[in-house]
């Protein structure tokens, strides 16, 4: 049986990190009002800084479980991790535990949080990997685009410190879309062909957040 992540850690993890990202720097938040109240959604955030999961944790209005690459669960920080309810995942191997545990809080009405790109980098949605539409599809969950601009020291460059304390970072809520065509099929040409509009919504998203910012 599948442990189900929990969703009170969840909400704990969003109060901490309500209280550090608001604590330490500016954060500047657009487009919440269009995330969905209740139900099963998944963020979907670009990833150019070790920061990008914890901003979101910290100023989205929903509790988010994050798929988190295991190397982060190291020393206490394992412990921790999991009970705030984020998702442990070995990027090298098909890791069926957490699909099944990313899958249950989507069966549950809760929200996951995925970075498309599954490593940092450009921060620019160039390279969407298919686990994304995966989820999406099989768990019925619209995808809720997010953009994160000004944690790194300008765009594009990926940088090891964080940022200035109290700088100002951007967090650029979009509008749900669904990733499949409606036919629920989950073959690869049918997660193909949704991985590229999946792509094509979040590169607009970006684009859109951007001019919006001026970043």
């Amino acid at each position: 049986m599948t442990e189900v992540p929990s969703a009170r850690g969840a909400e704990i993890g969003r109060r901490i990190g309500v209280g550090l990202m608001y604590g330490l720097f500016r954060p500047r938040v657009l487009g919440a009002w269009r995330v969905p109240a209740s139900g099963p959604l998944i963020f979907a955030v670009n990833h150019s800084h070790n920061l990008d999961g914890p901003m979101v944790m910290g100023v989205a209005p929903r509790a988010t479980h994050f798929l988190i690459k295991k190397e982060a669960f190291v020393g206490p920080l394992d412990p921790f991790l999991t009970g705030i309810g984020q998702l442990k995942v070995d990027r090298d191997t098909t890791d069926r535990t957490a699909i099944s545990r990313a899958l249950s809080v989507l069966e549950n009405g809760g929200a996951l949080g995925i970075f498309p790109e599954g490593t940092r980098g450009e921060g620019d949605f160039a390279a969407i990997r298919a686990g994304l539409a995966y989820f999406a599809v099989r768990g019925g969950a619209p995808i809720v685009p997010v953009a994160v601009l000004g944690s790194s020291d300008r765009a594009g460059r990926l940088v090891k410190a964080l940022p200035p304390l109290r700088s100002r970072v951007d967090v650029v809520f979009g509008d749900p879309f669904e990733a499949g065509d409606s036919s629920g099929r989950r073959t690869r040409k049918a997660l193909d062909a949704a991985t590229e509009r999946i792509q094509k919504q979040l590169t607009a998203h970006l684009e859109n957040a951007r001019r919006l910012t001026g970043r």
